[in-house]
């Protein structure tokens, strides 16, 4: 039996793996001793302007993403649109402040070509590395799967399915006859449970990875007191393929180890870093683009009768109710219990909303919702409430959505999915989307979503 002190012990989370720590600082190292060597190339002074430029250029690529698995070319398009994003919102700053002038053309254009280059030559180094290292016979790590269901396949593939990762899989252990087990397993059994204990130890097995239901406890049980006999390592694989998993983590509450399931990744530095690159990216964007927002407002106050900003009740953070702010774009304002979406050739939408919503700028005025806390510069898009009322009762994980800020933009967007959701397909899309969006956040992501929505406003059509 456990006391509270092993108890207390028996939990923690896993620690970072050494890939993931080297590409964590990987990417950043690169961009700014790249910098650095640019700047003392060309006879330049290592000055305030420029340690200041590499600590913010630091901030934000820090963590580098780990990419050395990934295709050599998708990596090189991965690091190109990543860096395009980055370079893109420097200069809107640099703008801003009227910066630029600080710093050397020559040094400038010799960083943005070499940085991503060696990036990439990082990459490819780094994967021939890995490789290397998964190849050699004392890397390899002999593993079972203990359940021969359809979970325990979708674990069967996950440890195979990249031959870098170092693992042999060697079979299937499971207690159920062949008809009752999944079909891809059946030709890899290797015996029911008895037999799991004897083979670890017989074949030199590293890792068993049991899938069995909770409902088999008792079997569980006695299955982990053989095996430990071992020198195994034991991984324990909870049947939650049916739950949208957000966010998902193993956390200590006071010694009691709770496994998080669905939780915002805006917790902690994440909350800060969010709310303070959504304040000062709204402010410069507001400034820049204030004598757009006038000539829009003018526009549609002559356009049509009627108020220049439309106020529209939606769904914020965790559900609760916000008002969100657009330019008008129609001749009608449903805000009640239904509201009917609008479709191409809607006869409500005036010639100058059409415009505006065909380039977005009807959204403009969101950002005075994101420097009042309600929104985020990139996130879930906010639907009315009408509409939420209607899909979260056939869209499974649909309200998940909320579990942050909605945003002006986000990456169901930037994938095509703006405009009209008229069948329940679409709406579907949009929400797998924005649930992919909360599994994987980081800043970097942001700003590849910002500078893919400023193409889309000049380059798609499909909004209206």
């Amino acid at each position: 039996m456990f006391d509270d002190r092993t108890y207390k012990r028996t939990f923690y989370s896993a620690p970072q793996s050494v890939t993931s720590l080297v590409a964590a600082f990987l990417e950043p190292s690169i961009t700014v001793l790249t910098f650095l060597l640019a700047t003392v190339y060309f006879d330049e002074l290592v000055d305030r302007p420029a340690l200041t430029l590499c600590l913010l250029v630091f901030a934000l690529t820090f963590p580098g993403r780990n990419r050395f698995r990934d295709n050599l070319i998708a990596a090189g398009v991965d690091i190109a649109s990543s860096w395009v994003t980055l370079v893109a919102i420097l200069a809107l700053c640099g703008y801003a402040t009227r910066s630029l002038h600080y710093f050397e053309d020559n040094v400038l254009m010799t960083w943005l070509v070499v940085t991503p280059v060696l990036q990439w030559v990082a990459v490819w180094l780094g994967g021939l590395v890995v490789r290397k290292l998964a190849a050699r016979p004392e890397a390899r790590r002999a593993a079972i799967v203990v359940g021969a269901g359809g979970l325990g396949v979708k674990v069967a593939r996950a440890l195979t399915e990249s031959g870098d990762q170092g693992v042999d899989f060697a079979g299937y252990f499971d207690d159920r006859t062949d008809d009752r087990v999944h079909g891809d397993a059946v030709a890899l059994r290797r015996g029911g449970l008895k037999d799991v204990a004897a083979f670890v130890t017989e074949n030199g097995i590293r890792e068993v990875y049991i899938t069995l239901p909770l409902g088999s406890q008792p079997r569980i049980v006695e299955l982990l007191e053989e095996v430990q006999g071992t020198t195994a390592s034991l991984f324990f694989v909870p049947d939650v393929f049916g739950i949208s998993i957000i966010q998902g983590r193993l956390q200590d509450m006071n010694g009691v180890p709770v496994v998080g399931i669905c939780e915002t990744p805006f917790t902690g530095t994440n909350e800060l870093v969010k709310r303070l690159s959504d304040i000062v990216l709204a402010i410069v964007i507001m400034l820049i683009i204030s004598p757009l927002l006038l000539a829009i407002a003018i526009g549609v106050k002559i356009s049509s009768p009627g108020p220049v900003i439309f106020r529209q009740r939606r769904n914020g953070l965790d559900g609760g109710e916000i008002m969100v702010y657009k330019f008008r774009s129609m001749t009608a304002q449903d805000n009640g219990p239904v509201v009917r979406q609008a479709t191409k050739h809607d006869p409500r939408i005036t010639r100058f909303g059409a415009f505006i919503r065909r380039t977005s700028l009807d959204e403009l005025p969101q950002f005075l919702n994101v420097l009042q806390g309600r929104m985020s510069i990139v996130g879930p898009r906010p639907h009315a409430v009408a509409h939420n009322e209607q899909y979260r009762q056939i869209i499974k994980a649909y309200m998940v959505r909320h579990k942050v800020k909605p945003g002006i933009t986000g990456w169901a967007q930037v994938n095509g999915h703006r405009g009209e959701t008229d069948t329940i397909e679409k709406m579907q899309a949009r929400v797998e989307y924005d649930l992919e969006y909360l599994r994987n956040w980081s800043l970097g992501l942001d700003l590849q979503i910002i500078v893919r929505t400023i193409r889309l406003v000049f380059f798609d059509r499909h909004a209206y």
